[in-house]
């Protein structure tokens, strides 16, 4: 982006791995959402991709100046790729969706706006899927993961696993930083003393190819991390009120 080009004020991270036929597509809703209304920049982090989704997002880069690529040159996971987005961004709202197609940018407005709207007070603006897309048991297991960290975090969310999400930028970075981080934000955002805004969103089926995150490959990490994050909520410390003593002469 050149040096002349405004400071974008909304960043927004996707993270992907062999999405090479979902990016372009995805661009064009994102900017259909977001053009005339904030000055905004699209941060893919590329997670690893083997197929040729680092040559899509370089010819798409060559026609729009506020696209930026970040490559890993291994897959570090869907966190890791989320954190290198946003210590990336120029925006000091940072908004976040999936690279498949699932997530629709359509509700980018209301989460952003949802966050503006919130000031110091809102650190996190969440979607919660309705109308789910996915497969009978994809359902059935994030039912079941979200029934079993609703019970144990009580974060009054209903659904983290949906990537549609909007904070802001020092927010995200003040938060303890753990794989897995980004299924667990509402916890850990209220941990920091702030509240949550909640948008419904509509879920679409993937555009094309597989998903890359499975169930079995990250239960048994799922269950440690929720324990992690119990024991960091159950640590956490009130901030001390602190006065300054001012000597008088």
């Amino acid at each position: 982006m050149p040096s002349s080009t405004p400071v974008p004020t909304v960043s927004i991270v996707v993270p992907v791995r062999n999405e090479a036929d979902n990016v372009a597509p995805l661009v064009e809703e994102i900017a259909a959402a977001l053009d005339g209304r904030w000055n905004y920049e699209i941060v893919y982090v590329n997670d690893g991709s083997t197929d040729a989704t680092g040559e899509r997002l370089a010819a798409i880069m060559a026609q729009r100046s506020n696209v930026r690529q970040i490559r890993h040159e291994k897959s570090s996971g869907q966190s890791a790729a989320v954190r290198t987005g946003v210590r990336a961004a120029r925006g000091t709202i940072v908004a976040t969706l999936d690279g498949d197609g699932q997530n629709n940018p359509a509700f980018l407005p209301d989460l952003i706006t949802a966050i503006e709207n919130g000031g110091t007070r809102v650190g996190l603006a969440a979607g919660q899927r309705v109308g789910r897309k996915d497969t009978g048991f994809k359902k059935f297991q994030s039912r079941i993961a979200n029934g079993v960290r609703s019970r144990v975090l009580s974060d009054g969310t209903r659904d983290t696993g949906c990537g549609l999400k909007a904070l802001r930028r020092d927010v995200f970075l003040s938060l303890p930083y753990f794989d897995g981080l980004h299924r667990f934000l509402p916890a850990l955002v209220r941990r920091e003393g702030y509240d949550i805004a909640y948008v419904d969103v509509t879920d679409r089926p993937r555009r094309s190819g597989m998903s890359n995150y499975g169930f079995f490959d990250r239960l048994w990490i799922g269950i440690m991390d929720l324990a992690g994050v119990w024991w960091l909520i159950r640590r956490k410390k009130s901030t001390p009120v602190a006065t300054e003593i001012m000597r008088h002469d």
